[in-house]
């Protein structure tokens, strides 16, 4: 790889080079060891399958469409049952951080747990804080849907040059 001045022609981090090789050469191997294909689906987390069906796959959902009574139930999820089982396990890992804080009075232990805690509050509060924003959105999503239906239905109703006749 050189040009007629003798100069070397330098590639830095590019691989080898493109084009044709010298008889014998063939290309690098991919990504991949020889003999080993790449996977055609996108690997999970283990102990997680993929779904059987969705918007992005074949016989999936065609559309993210979900009832009013759906956003509603899920709102309501959110508030008689995350928001309250959030709520007792920081309330139960308070208690129990403050007993841990007790017994070790004096060391430094009890300062790395009092910082623990506070972290631990800060944390709580703005997943608590998350949960009412999602429950609102939903409850706000579900309304505005129905209303958005019904406004669009009267403005194409009001449009059409049948009403005007």
């Amino acid at each position: 790889m050189s040009d007629d001045l003798g100069q070397v022609d330098m590639r830095l981090n590019s691989g080898p080079p493109l084009g044709p090789y010298s008889p014998g050469v063939t290309a690098p191997p991919g990504p991949y060891a020889p003999g080993v294909t790449p996977p055609s689906v996108v690997p999970y987390a283990p102990g997680v399958t993929p779904p059987s069906s969705g918007l992005f796959l074949p016989n999936g959902a065609k559309d993210f469409a979900s009832s009013p009574a759906e956003k509603s139930a899920a709102a309501n999820t959110i508030e008689n049952e995350l928001e309250h089982a959030t709520k007792a396990a920081a309330e139960h890992a308070d208690d129990a951080t403050g007993t841990a804080q007790k017994g070790f009075e004096g060391w430094e232990t009890a300062a790395g747990l009092k910082k623990v805690a506070d972290t631990w509050d800060q944390q709580v509060k703005s997943l608590m804080g998350r949960l009412s924003r999602e429950k609102a959105a939903l409850r706000e999503a579900s309304g505005s849907i129905r209303g958005t239906d019904v406004g669009l239905g009267n403005q194409f109703a009001s449009g059409s040059l049948l009403n005007r006749v």
